[in-house]
């Protein structure tokens, strides 16, 4: 069994967490997951990523002229653990995919501040987004371990990893850079 962790975070608060930056070049190792493993749970691995999200406003007579929004797929390596004894590659690929979720829901947070239009309630806007796309992104990796059987259906798995890859080329215009 496989378990996942989801953080759900503001930017500056965990400036000082180590991290790594989700990137189409950067696959996730055993080496990344510096936590000890909790061998009083039968999950394999734990993976903890999440989003983080920054605004900040420009003001001009106290009217909002401009907003800048910074969203990133985070791991936290800290956070994250597996068994040694149990874990392999086929867990680790499931283990990405989660990742690579949180990523997917980064590109879709990113594609809807997109369409925001400077105003005075923009911050509001934007917390209202952050907050539903938190909702849909946990359901959504509750979805995934339901579906793969915490990645013991490898049907189920094959299945969610096509779609997920096609779900991030569906968004590649939004994706994060290396």
């Amino acid at each position: 069994m496989v378990k996942f962790f989801f953080i759900i975070s503001c930017f500056l608060a965990i400036q000082d967490e180590p991290v790594i930056s989700w990137a189409e070049t950067y696959k996730l190792s055993w080496s990344d997951f510096k936590s000890e493993a909790n061998n009083e749970v039968d999950a394999v691995a734990l993976t903890a990523s999440g989003i983080s999200f920054g605004m900040s406003v420009r003001k001009s007579d106290n009217v909002v002229v401009s907003y800048k929004a910074n969203i990133q797929a985070h791991f936290y390596p800290e956070k994250s653990w597996y068994n040694k004894d149990k874990a392999d590659e086929h867990i680790l690929a499931h283990e990405q995919l989660h990742f690579n979720i949180t990523e997917l829901y980064v590109r879709k947070f990113r594609q809807q501040i997109e369409a925001v239009k400077v105003s005075n309630n923009v911050r509001e806007q934007l917390n209202t987004i952050h907050n539903q796309i938190n909702k849909d992104i946990s359901q959504m990796q509750i979805k995934y371990d339901a579906e793969t059987n915490h990645s013991r259906n490898m049907e189920a798995q094959a299945k969610w990893q096509l779609y997920i890859e096609a779900e991030l080329k569906k968004l590649s215009k939004h994706k994060s850079v290396d």
